[in-house]
C-alpha cells in the first residue's frame, strides 16, 4: 500500500539520520575516560586538570555525565613538551613535599597556607580523619620565584601576621572553598545550575533566607552539587566533606546570599522554577433531604385527630 511504503520509509530516514547523528558525536566528543587516557593524565590528574580549568569538558545531553570535545584534545596534545607539560602543571603536593618545593620548614609552610597564601587545590582525609591539604606544585613554584615573597619565606613574620595566626586564623577552608566555586560555576551551563553552585556552599538555612518561595528553594535544590566523595554516604568523613564545604565565616556567607540572590532572579527571569498544578474544584457537597417522619409516627397522629373529631 502506497501509505504504508511512505511511514516505512519515513521511519528508515529518521533511524538513520539518528544514527549519523550519534557517529558525528562519537568524532566530535570522548568520554571523560577516554579523554584521560588520549592526555596520557592518570584520573585523579585528569579531575585535577578539570578543577583547575586546564581542560575544559561539556554536559552530555544524553545523560552520561561529563565528555570532552575532539577539538580539545587536540589543542592540549598540540602543546609545548606534550605531555610532560601538561601533567606538571596538574601535579598537587602536600604539606611536606610542598615545603621541600619551596625550601622551607613545613611549619612556615603551614603558616603561609593558613594566611591564605597558598591555596589548596584539594583535599583528603587520612585514616585518622585529619584533613590533608593538597596544593598545585605550579603555583608553589611561582610564589618561590616571585622576588616580592622573599621576605615571608626566610625573614620574620610580621607582627601583624603571627597575631593573627595567634588568633587561630586559618583560611585554608576558605580559600578550598572560593576555588571550588569556581571550578562549579565553570561547570555549569544553566542559570539555575549556576545559582545551585552558590547554594551549595550555604548551610539549607541562610539558602532559606534569601530563596524565600519554597518552589524556587525545591527546584534550586535539583542544582546543590554534593561535596567530593570521601567514605561512604552519612559516614564521618562524609560529614567532614560536608562541614569543609559549608561557609562559616559571616562575611563569606553573606558575600555568598549576596550572589545567589542576584543569580537567583537571573534564573527566575530565564526559566521560572515549576510549579504544581492548581487543584481544580470538587463537586458541590449535596444538600440533605429533609428526614420524612416515620410511618408509625404519623399514623399515631392521624388517629389520635379522628377520635377528637368524633
Amino acid at each position: 500500500m502506497p501509505g504504508h511504503h511512505t511511514r516505512t520509509h519515513d521511519a528508515t530516514a529518521t533511524v538513520t539520520v539518528t544514527a549519523e547523528r550519534t557517529s558525528a558525536d562519537r568524532d566530535t566528543w570522548v568520554t571523560t575516560g577516554r579523554a584521560a587516557r588520549e592526555l596520557c593524565l592518570k584520573r585523579s590528574e585528569f579531575d585535577l586538570a578539570v578543577r583547575l580549568g586546564r581542560i575544559r569538558t561539556a554536559r552530555d545531553d544524553c545523560g552520561g555525565g561529563r565528555r570532552v570535545a575532539r577539538a580539545e584534545i587536540e589543542r592540549l596534545r598540540a602543546g609545548p613538551g606534550f605531555p610532560e607539560t601538561l601533567r606538571r602543571s596538574v601535579r598537587a603536593v602536600g604539606t611536606t613535599e610542598g615545603a621541600a618545593l619551596m625550601e622551607v620548614p613545613k611549619t612556615r609552610f603551614t603558616r603561609l597556607a593558613r594566611l591564605g597564601l597558598l591555596v589548596p587545590v584539594s583535599f583528603r582525609l587520612n585514616r585518622y580523619r585529619a584533613v590533608v591539604w593538597l596544593y598545585p606544585a605550579e603555583e608553589l613554584g611561582l610564589f618561590r620565584a616571585d622576588g616580592r615573597n622573599a621576605q615571608l619565606l626566610t625573614g620574620r613574620t610580621p607582627e601583624s601576621l603571627r597575631s593573627r595566626l595567634d588568633a587561630g586564623l586559618d583560611l585554608r577552608p576558605r580559600n578550598w572553598r572560593a576555588r571550588h566555586l569556581g571550578h562549579l560555576l565553570r561547570q555549569a551551563d544553566d542559570p539555575w545550575a549556576r545559582a545551585g553552585a552558590v547554594a551549595s556552599l550555604l548551610d539549607p538555612l541562610h539558602v532559606s533566607q534569601v530563596v524565600e518561595d519554597l518552589c524556587d528553594r525545591s527546584h534550586l535544590g535539583r542544582f546543590r552539587e554534593q561535596p567530593p566523595a570521601h567514605g561512604a554516604p552519612g559516614s564521618p568523613a562524609a560529614h567532614l566533606a560536608r562541614d569543609l564545604m559549608t561557609a562559616r565565616d559571616p562575611d563569606e556567607i553573606a558575600w555568598l546570599q549576596a550572589d545567589l540572590a542576584r543569580l537567583t532572579q537571573e534564573a527566575r527571569d530565564h526559566r521560572p522554577a515549576p510549579r504544581p498544578a492548581p487543584r481544580r474544584p470538587g463537586p458541590a457537597p449535596r444538600t440533605p433531604r429533609a428526614a420524612e417522619p416515620a410511618r408509625g409516627k404519623l399514623r399515631g397522629l392521624l388517629g389520635r385527630w379522628r377520635r377528637w373529631r368524633r
